[in-house]
């Protein structure tokens, strides 16, 4: 085996599912490694995890290894120019890296975490999810915010948006605490991307998005059965 702590497949294929009125360009790579052996032994018996301050994440957090980040860059970046018009003198910077695990219980949740939500109005801004158990858990939604239509929420639209989000606060301050696992009054549910261990999934961070929470398979500390995702950020600047 390898002493890398992830392999990429050199044979891996992207699909890419656009969608909403905007056509956003997401990015699904399924078997996107060679095998998960190295990355789920560091995140079961060298990672340590822990809530995260300021941060809406559901659950607790660990750091993730650089050279994974770097070695999945590696592999697909060339590619996001294209994909994401994404100008050519700008250069990647990896951002945010951490293993991911949910562990909030549904009475628990604040209120932006019963919501889809979006990570930064920057343009040329990804985040990416590397699923990594074998286990049934809960995907990634993407989302349409009926009463603006807006998708993604870039500088010019962000007023708007926390305007029409205050306005109808109380409506989800009364209503039962959960995650949202489907569409609702305000938010429409476009695509949910299933979790299936080796896939990754790359898409913009301005665009309405959430976990999609089973609590009966998905709330869980345990990195051998939770719902353990490998995420990073990353910015073209």
């Amino acid at each position: 085996m390898s002493s890398k702590i992830i392999t990429i497949n050199p044979n891996f294929n992207i699909k890419i599912v656009k969608l909403g009125l905007e056509k956003t360009p997401i990015i699904i790579i399924d078997d996107f490694a060679l095998d998960l052996d190295e990355i789920k032994e560091n995140a079961c018996n060298k990672a340590q995890f822990a809530p995260r301050n300021n941060s809406y994440y559901p659950g607790i957090q660990a750091k993730l290894p650089r050279e994974y980040a770097i070695t999945a860059l590696q592999a697909i970046y060339k590619q996001l120019y294209s994909i994401y018009d994404i100008p050519r003198h700008l250069i990647l910077k990896p951002q945010d890296l951490f293993y991911g695990l949910i562990t909030t219980q549904e009475k628990d949740l604040s209120v932006p975490q019963q919501s889809p939500h979006f990570d930064t109005p920057r343009p040329f801004f990804f985040a990416a999810i590397h699923y990594l158990n074998d286990s049934t858990h809960g995907g990634t939604g993407m989302f349409h915010h009926k009463p603006t239509g807006f998708e993604r929420i870039n500088e010019q639209k962000i007023k708007q948006y926390f305007m029409s989000i205050d306005s109808n606060v109380d409506v989800t301050k009364k209503a039962p605490s959960q995650y949202i696992k489907n569409s609702n009054e305000q938010y429409e549910l476009l695509d949910c991307i299933d979790y299936k261990a080796n896939r990754l999934v790359l898409y913009p961070s301005n665009l309405l998005h959430s976990g999609i929470i089973a609590p009966e398979t998905d709330i869980s500390s345990c990195p051998k059965t939770g719902r353990l995702t490998a995420n990073f950020f990353i910015e073209f600047t």
